[in-house]
């Protein structure tokens, strides 16, 4: 589904990224693991239009996307939910929610989609109304996760989704990405949290100083004893 090869990425003259490459496939959850200034944003941010490429390819659906603007790769099926939640504080729950859905493509159908997304997030539904700078961090977090929901993605990206929560919202959030798969979308997640992630994710990826460095199944990481003593203090 999504196919990245020999990935390299600069901001400015600093490089953060170096031959990064890695595939998801469709149905999976795919996950990135690492530490803080690994990188791992950096990729979500490369693949979504957001940042050029220094060299290298992203392929979606056998299509190469990296010189598209990131407004066309959404109209694709790609959506991130970004790291911070990046809401709009002085709207409402619900106008939060239809910004999501802006593409044409989308729009006319918004209204059965937000129906949808309020059966994953039943809470947004009484909070429509609220404006979004007056949730708790859990909730803003799923008003963040429900708008990219919003453009009815196939693929959804994962920035840090769990950054900032308790731990009760952080299964919550774990809860909603698998319940995401089971509906049929293609889940690409970044997170520090690494035991959780591993425990959620089909496949995963660790990055570290900006290059790939290990893969394998969610299940064959956590036991890896570099992983474990790396990332889980074990």
């Amino acid at each position: 589904m999504l196919s990245v090869e020999h990935l390299s990425a600069s901001y400015k003259e600093l490089q953060v990224l170096w031959d990064v490459s890695f595939n998801v496939e469709e149905g999976e959850i795919v996950a990135l693991v690492g530490a803080n200034a690994a990188g791992k944003s950096t990729i979500l941010k490369a693949i979504t239009g957001l940042i050029p490429l220094d060299s290298g390819t992203v392929t979606y659906r056998g299509n190469r996307i990296d010189k598209m603007p990131a407004h066309k790769i959404v109209e694709l099926g790609i959506s991130l939910i970004p790291e911070g939640r990046k809401l709009f504080s002085e709207m409402t729950v619900k106008e939060n929610l239809d910004m999501g859905a802006y593409g044409r493509q989308v729009w006319s159908n918004k209204d059965h989609t937000l129906e949808e997304v309020f059966k994953v997030f039943p809470i947004l539904e009484t909070r429509s109304s609220q404006l979004s700078s007056t949730l708790s961090g859990g909730e803003q977090q799923m008003v963040a996760v429900a708008r990219g929901l919003m453009s009815q993605p196939q693929l959804c990206l994962f920035d840090e989704p769990c950054l900032g929560l308790s731990p009760l919202n952080l299964r919550e959030i774990f809860r909603v990405i698998r319940e995401l798969r089971e509906m049929g979308t293609t889940i690409l997640v970044v997170e520090q949290n690494v035991k959780q992630t591993l425990s959620c994710a089909d496949r995963a990826y660790v990055l570290e100083n900006g290059r790939i460095v290990m893969q394998g199944t969610g299940q064959e990481l956590i036991k890896h004893d570099h992983v474990r003593t790396a990332y889980l203090g074990l």
